[in-house]
């Protein structure tokens, strides 16, 4: 497996992955949220960053949206890691894994804080992976959504 950078030439691909994402946390895609989401990932100005994983043949069969922002309680940078999907058809073969060693190696090598993330409660599957790197950390997420967006 290889871990990139995302690139234009990745969006088909990317649309497809995040497609799938949305869907597992109920949500419909949003067209517009969707290409304003792409231009930020392509954006050098922006904090949003993207990677995807290829496998042997060079197909991309998962993305990891991240985010840069400062905070208030660290001199330096943290990472949120948004989103993150592997393709259904290839899971269980290391690529999520894969794209979070990328992440903490980045962390490291770029001086972030803290890299972190979320996930539902009930997603076992990926908490099975990332328990292997942190315990959860206790928090409980609240969340208010403004319904004219």
């Amino acid at each position: 497996m290889k871990i990139r950078m995302a690139e234009a030439r990745d969006e088909p691909r990317w649309r497809e992955l995040w497609d799938g994402y949305t869907r597992f946390y109920e949500r419909e895609p949003n067209e517009a949220t969707t290409r304003h989401t792409w231009a930020r990932i392509l954006d050098a100005k922006s904090p949003v960053e993207a990677i995807v994983v290829e496998d042997e043949a060079g197909r991309v069969i998962g993305i990891a949206n991240y985010l840069l922002h400062e905070n208030t309680s660290t001199l330096a940078p943290v990472c949120y890691l948004q989103d993150l999907f592997v393709d259904p058809q290839v899971r269980a073969h290391g690529a999520g894994k894969a794209m979070i060693d990328w992440l903490v190696s980045e962390m490291k090598h770029r001086g972030w804080a803290r890299l972190y993330w979320a996930t539902k409660e009930n997603n076992y599957r990926a908490r099975g992976l990332y328990d292997k790197y942190t315990p959860h950390s206790g928090f409980l997420r609240y969340q208010l959504l403004n319904p004219g967006t």
